[in-house]
């Protein structure tokens, strides 16, 4: 598996999906709604890696190829994905979170 290809296009990806959530905030009003797309954009971010792992023919609950088989720590493909992209989800996380609280 490339996790450089997969992180690459799953940060494309959630580009798009934040750039649809900012467009959303001009029409919601309420401060606490506001806020819950927050979380929207958490379930897009799962739902994304879900997505593409299906495209790129990868089982998350999967075992991930270590170096060292004698590794007593077994992480699984998901673990793994989602320590190489969380960095990722959270400067567009932050950047939404900017965004939320700056529009009146």
């Amino acid at each position: 598996m490339d996790i450089n290809g997969f992180r690459a296009e799953l940060e494309t990806r959630l580009l798009i999906e934040k750039e649809y959530i900012i467009q959303e905030l001009s029409s919601i009003h309420d401060d606490q709604e506001k806020l819950n797309l927050l979380g929207k954009f958490n379930d897009q971010y799962r739902g994304l890696i879900k997505r593409l792992a299906n495209e790129y023919g990868i089982d998350l609950n999967e075992a991930y190829p270590t170096e060292n088989p004698s590794d007593s720590e077994n992480l699984s493909y998901e673990q793994i994905i989602l320590g190489k992209t969380m960095s990722i989800y959270d400067k567009l996380v932050d950047e939404l979170y900017e965004e939320i609280t700056n529009i009146n």
